[in-house]
């Protein structure tokens, strides 16, 4: 009897946390599915190289307005990087060339993988997110990266006035979901491993 009331005991702990897990890990689906992430990489480490890529972040952000004025929805927010990914490259590249450098810029519209950061006031959790990558020469320096969509690249970009509390309080105080941050991170790597990811 002491047998059968210990396993129902952890079942029931088991059960709890799965249904927590579950409801976490489609929260932060849900995110990785609603963002776009502008992400732009260094030609290397250097100082010179790494001062160039945030000339080109700081054009791009003052550009921005007129990219991508009138897209209220993420769709069409992808929809117009695309569109405009030879613009863009015609601003980095310009930008570049301003600055006394020949190296070659290519813009991307990815999916990919990106680590847990942070950004500001808010961080990020690892997952696949849809990205408009700027590569500038062999893109093997650090890179930078921010919100595109929804605007949160923006200083006075509020993530309560884009998302849902709960997922607000997850970008907010990341602390508070460490735990279920690395276990959904562990679930992911398990699920690649076996190919059902």
């Amino acid at each position: 009897m002491r047998k059968l009331e210990t396993a129902m005991c952890l079942g029931l702990i088991l059960a709890i946390f799965l249904g927590s897990f579950s409801g976490f890990a489609g929260k932060l689906e849900n995110l990785q599915h609603n963002v776009l992430r502008l992400h732009i990489l260094a030609n290397s480490d250097s100082d010179y190289d790494q001062n160039l890529k945030l000339k080109v972040r700081d054009r791009l952000l003052e550009e921005s307005d007129n990219l991508f004025q009138g897209c209220e929805t993420l769709e069409e927010m992808k929809k117009r990087a695309s569109e405009q990914k030879d613009t863009i490259r015609r601003i980095a590249k310009s930008v570049l060339e301003e600055n006394g450098c020949q190296e070659d810029v290519a813009v991307q519209l990815v999916q990919m993988q990106f680590d847990t950061r942070e950004y500001d006031e808010i961080t990020m959790p690892a997952g696949c997110y849809d990205a408009l990558r700027i590569l500038i020469g062999k893109a093997e320096g650090h890179n930078w990266w921010c919100v595109m969509y929804p605007p949160l690249c923006l200083p006075v970009a509020e993530p309560e006035i884009w998302f849902d509390a709960d997922t607000a309080d997850i970008l907010e105080n990341p602390q508070k979901y460490e735990v279920k941050f690395k276990c959904v991170e562990l679930w992911d790597e398990l699920m690649k491993k076996t190919g059902k990811s």
